[in-house]
This record gives C-alpha cells, structure tokens and sequence, in this order.
C-alpha cells in the first residue's frame, strides 16, 4: 500500500501525523469547562420542557454540524423507539432549505439568510444555537441581533477567541484552539454528548409512561 502512495510515504509521517492530531484533540477537550457545558445542557433543557424551537445555524462544515444537530435533537434522543411517547423537540436546522437559503441569498444578501428565516418562523422565547469556528460571520450576526429582537435566547458553540459574535450571546462555548479540526470536531462532540444525555433522560421519561400505563 505504502509503495503505491509514493511521493506521500516519502515526505510524511502517517503515525506522527495521527499521534500529533488525536494529542492535540485530547489537548482542547481537556480544556473545556463542565460548567460551561452543564449551563449549554440547561438552555437545551429549558426550551426542551417550555415546548419552546430550537433553531440551529452555521456556515461550511458548521452548516453540515447544525444539520446533524437538529437530526440528533429531533430523532436520535428518541433512541429506535419511534412510537416514543416522549415530548420531542422542535428542532430546525435553517441551513435545510437550500431553495430559500439561495432566494434570500440571491435577492437580497448572503447575511440575511438566517436572520430572515427567524422572521418567518421564530417565536419569542424560542433557542438559537450558532455553530461558528470565527464567530465573525456577519449571516451569524446578524441572525443573533435578530433573535433578541424577535424575544429568542441565544447559545453558541465557537472556536478561537470567539469572535464578535461571543459578547452578543446569552451563552457560549468557546472550544480554545485556532485548529478549524479540532474546533468542528469538538463541536461535534458536544452535540453527540448533548443527545447523549437526552437519550438518557427521555428513555427514563419513556419507561415512566409505560409502567403508569401498565397501570
């Protein structure tokens, strides 16, 4: 195998290249707060019992993050029960609707994409979830400013400094590395551990119901 990657074999070390990526991942997750995910649990947890949407946004691979986050949210904490007669979420990913994405992008501005769809659907009290690496993007500002405007809490999962967007949130996770990598896989992580958990408290609601059922 080696043979046929040629030039590749010859200038990189595979194995340093793994040990050095799966260090520098450990490295960054060890360096998040609990606190600070126990709270971004809370807000989940909140608009969850209120029956309130959660709105999820992001641009590129935060795009695809927000997408799986709403899948997650709105399926995967069912776990495979799906006549499940647990409260479910209204989780909506804004970056699903390409056609409306592209409208709002192509006739009025790539900024509004997100900020206009809050108009359309949002209600106040309901959650925005911001998925950015920068924190910097103005479509992301924009939807934020919006969504204390229309009433909404706002959360967010970031990377670096966190960007502008990082003061105008209610809450946020910074994951502290400048690695796009590591900051989309830890964001990622975060929503898996963030299912995980409503996978455990829903699946406790659910065998609830059946015993009172049974009843």
């Amino acid at each position: 195998m080696w043979k046929r990657m040629g030039m590749l074999h010859n200038t990189i070390d595979a194995r340093m290249c793994i040990q050095e990526y799966r260090d520098g991942l450990k490295t960054v997750l060890d360096l998040l707060a609990i606190e600070d995910i126990y709270d971004l649990i809370a807000y989940f947890q909140s608009a969850y019992e209120d029956g309130r949407q959660l709105f999820i946004i992001g641009n590129g691979g935060s795009a695809a993050t927000a997408s799986h986050m709403a899948c997650d949210l709105a399926k995967s904490v069912l776990g495979r029960v799906s006549e499940s007669q647990a409260r479910r979420f209204r989780a909506i990913a804004l970056t699903d609707n390409m056609p409306l994405v592209t409208a709002w992008g192509n006739d009025a501005s790539y900024e509004s994409v997100f900020a206009e769809q809050l108009r359309n659907l949002a209600n106040s009290g309901d959650l925005l979830v911001v998925i950015t690496g920068s924190g910097n993007s103005t479509n992301i500002i924009q939807a934020v400013r919006v969504a204390h405007e229309l009433g909404l809490t706002t959360v967010g999962l970031l990377g670096f400094e966190g960007g502008i967007v990082r003061d105008l949130l209610d809450h946020a996770i910074v994951v502290p590395s400048d690695n796009y990598g590591y900051i989309e896989d830890v964001h990622m992580i975060l929503n898996h551990l963030v299912t995980d958990y409503f996978k455990r408290v829903l699946g406790s609601n659910q065998r609830l119901l059946e015993k009172v059922a049974q009843h």
